[in-house]
C-alpha cells in the first residue's frame, strides 16, 4: 500500500489509527440495520405476508444473494468514478430509504431492491479503506480486519435484540423502522469521522496512469482469488442457513420455555452468533500471535479449511439432535441451539474474517474496492445456493436436512485444503524469485 494514503496527522485509538474506529462504528450500525432486517425477514414473509415456506426461502436467498452481487459493480463504480467516500454516502442513504420502505407491504420487493443496490456501493467502499490506514510493513494491519469483524458482529448482536423484539412484540414494521434509524446513525458517524480516513486515491485517467501494469503476477493473483471465491460459494450455501432454516427451526423445533410464563423470543438466538465472536476473537487472535512469534503460522487457506470443518461438524451434530427429537415427538432444548451457535461461530471465525483479510492484502493498488467486492461476490452465488437448499427443509426430515448441510460445508473444507496444498507447492517454486503470493 502507498504511504501517501496515510493521513498527514495520524492519531491512535487503542493502538490503531482513529480511522479504524470510524470504520468500525460505521460498519457496526450498518450491520445493525442489515441483521435487524434479516432477523425478522423470514418471519415477516411467512407470518405477515402469508408466503409459503419454500417461496419465502427462495425470496430470502435471492435477496441475500443480490446483497452480495451488487458490490461487484459498486466496487468498480467507486474505484473508477464516484470514489469511496461518495459511494459510502450514496449507498448508505439508499439503504436507509429501503429499510423505511419495508414499512409498506406494497413496497416490499422495491424495498429489497433498494437496500441491495445501496449495499453494493456501501459495502466494498467502506471495507477497502482499512488498508489505506496503515503504512507498508505496519504489523497492526494484520489484526485490523479481525477488529473490524468484531464491529460487524457488535451490530449483529444488537440487531435481533432491538429490531427482533420490536418486530415480534409491537409489529414487524417497527423492527424495519429501527433498522432504518440504525443506517442513518451509521451515515452520521461516517460523516463526522471522515477527516481521520485516508485520502481518496486517484481515479479515471490518473488512476490508470498510476496503476501497476496488469502483468502475469497480477493475473495469477486474481485467478487465485477467484478460485477461493468459487469454493466459498459452496461454504456459504451451508453458512447462510443461519438466518433461513435455522431461524425456522428455532420457531418450530426448539423448546424456548425458560421460566414459567416466559418464552425466549426466537429472534434472540441470532444474537448468540455475535456474542461468541466477541468472546472468542481476542482468544484466537492472541493464540495466532503467540504461534507466529514462535515461528508457527498456519497458512490462511489452512485456517479457512479448518473453519469449514467445524461448521460442518456443527450441522451434523444438530442433525443428530433434530433426528432424536423427531423420533420421540418432542422439541429440542434451547441449550442445544445455543451450543450449536457457539461451535458454528468458532468455525466462522476461522474462515470469514480470514478470507476478508486475504482479499484485502492481495488487492492491487487502485483496485482495492473491486478486489474486496470479489470476496463478497462469493456471497451472491452462495446465498442462491442456500436458498435452493432451503427449499429441501419441507421435503427432508430435519435431521437429514442438517446432515446434508454439514456435508456441503465438508466439501468446501476439502477443496480449501486441496487449494492450500497446491498453493504451498506454488510458493515453494516461487520462493527463489521473490514473487510469492502472501498467503500467510
Amino acid at each position: 500500500m502507498s504511504n501517501s494514503l496515510i493521513p498527514a496527522r495520524e492519531r491512535n485509538w487503542f493502538g490503531h489509527p482513529r480511522g479504524l474506529s470510524v470504520l468500525f462504528l460505521t460498519e457496526m450500525w450498518e450491520m445493525f440495520s442489515f441483521f435487524g432486517m434479516r432477523a425478522i425477514l423470514v418471519y415477516y414473509m411467512t407470518k405477515h405476508l402469508d408466503m409459503g415456506q419454500e417461496y419465502a426461502s427462495l425470496v430470502y436467498g435471492a435477496y441475500a444473494a443480490f446483497v452480495y452481487f451488487t458490490p461487484v459493480f459498486g466496487g468498480m463504480v467507486a474505484d473508477r468514478w464516484l470514489g469511496k467516500r461518495n459511494a459510502v454516502m450514496i449507498g448508505g442513504a439508499a439503504m436507509a430509504l429501503g429499510h423505511f420502505m419495508m414499512s409498506s407491504e406494497a413496497l416490499f420487493y422495491p424495498a429489497l431492491a433498494t437496500i441491495a443496490l445501496g449495499n453494493g456501493l456501501f459495502l466494498p467502499s467502506l471495507a477497502s479503506q482499512i488498508e489505506g490506514l496503515y503504512r507498508d510493513g505496519d504489523v497492526r494491519s494484520k489484526s485490523a480486519y479481525n477488529i473490524y469483524y468484531v464491529g460487524i458482529n457488535l451490530g449483529g448482536f444488537l440487531a435481533p435484540l432491538v429490531c427482533g423484539t420490536l418486530g415480534e412484540s409491537y409489529g414487524w414494521h417497527w423492527g424495519f423502522a429501527a433498522a432504518g434509524f440504525g443506517m442513518l446513525l451509521s451515515l452520521v458517524i461516517y460523516l463526522a469521522g471522515r477527516r481521520y480516513l485516508p485520502p481518496e486515491p486517484a481515479r479515471g485517467a490518473a488512476m490508470r496512469a498510476a496503476t501497476p501494469p496488469w502483468d502475469r503476477a497480477a493475473r495469477d493473483r486474481f485467478a487465485f482469488l477467484i478460485g477461493i471465491a468459487a469454493i466459498v460459494v459452496i461454504f456459504r450455501g451451508a453458512y447462510e442457513q443461519n438466518g433461513n432454516t435455522i431461524a425456522l427451526w428455532a420457531d418450530t423445533g426448539i423448546d424456548r420455555q425458560l421460566a414459567a410464563g416466559w418464552v425466549i423470543p426466537m429472534t434472540w438466538f441470532q444474537s448468540i452468533n455475535s456474542l461468541v465472536v466477541f468472546a472468542f476473537t481476542p482468544i484466537l487472535v492472541a493464540r495466532w500471535t503467540r504461534l507466529a512469534r514462535r515461528g508457527v503460522e498456519t497458512p490462511l487457506l489452512g485456517k479457512m479449511a479448518f473453519g469449514a470443518v467445524i461448521v460442518g461438524v456443527s450441522y451434523v451434530a444438530l442433525g443428530v439432535v433434530a433426528a432424536w427429537n423427531e423420533a420421540h415427538g418432542t422439541r429440542a432444548s434451547w441449550l442445544w441451539l445455543f451450543g450449536w451457535f457457539v461451535l458454528f461461530t468458532i468455525g466462522e471465525l476461522y474462515i470469514l474474517p480470514v478470507g476478508l483479510a486475504l482479499f484485502g492484502r492481495l488487492a492491487p493498488e487502485g483496485f482495492r474496492a473491486t478486489s474486496i467486492a470479489t470476496w463478497f461476490f462469493a456471497g451472491f452465488f452462495g446465498n442462491l445456493l442456500a436458498g435452493v437448499l432451503g427449499t429441501l427443509w419441507s421435503v427432508l426430515s430435519h435431521g437429514w436436512f442438517f446432515a446434508l448441510i454439514g456435508a456441503v460445508s465438508g466439501v468446501a473444507a476439502v477443496l480449501l485444503y486441496a487449494l492450500s496444498l497446491r498453493m504451498g507447492k506454488v510458493e515453494h517454486q516461487r520462493a527463489a524469485t521473490g514473487d510469492a503470493l502472501p498467503v500467510h
